[in-house]
């Protein structure tokens, strides 16, 4: 699988399926499956039955995963990017290819 160049914590933008232009931060990565759980994006309902936490049950609405190809990085200035690494001094840093600026 490899590197993804999104991080749990990023502020991202969905560029395709239903929730396109929505934004929100990342809140898990699942690098084995290249997707993201991004907050308040890909809502689904989920039933629940009723539990000790939950004890009237009923419909949940829950973020499910999305694929990373289908977001882009958001940076400072608000505008959707795509990342880049490269080397400064003896560190690895991440880069906005739109703007070139350090992530």
């Amino acid at each position: 699988m490899g590197k993804l160049k999104i991080k749990t914590g990023d502020t991202v933008r969905v560029i395709a399926g239903n929730d396109k232009t929505k934004e929100g931060k990342v809140q898990k990565v699942f690098i084995e499956k290249n997707k993201a759980i991004v907050e308040g994006v890909n809502l689904v309902s989920k039933h629940q039955k009723p539990s000790a936490a939950n004890p009237q049950g009923g419909i949940v609405k829950k973020e499910a995963p999305i694929h990373i190809s289908n977001l882009a990085l958001v940076d400072s200035k608000g505008e959707a990017t795509r990342v880049g690494y490269r080397v400064e001094g003896d560190k690895k840093v991440r880069f906005s290819k739109k703007s070139n600026e350090v992530i």
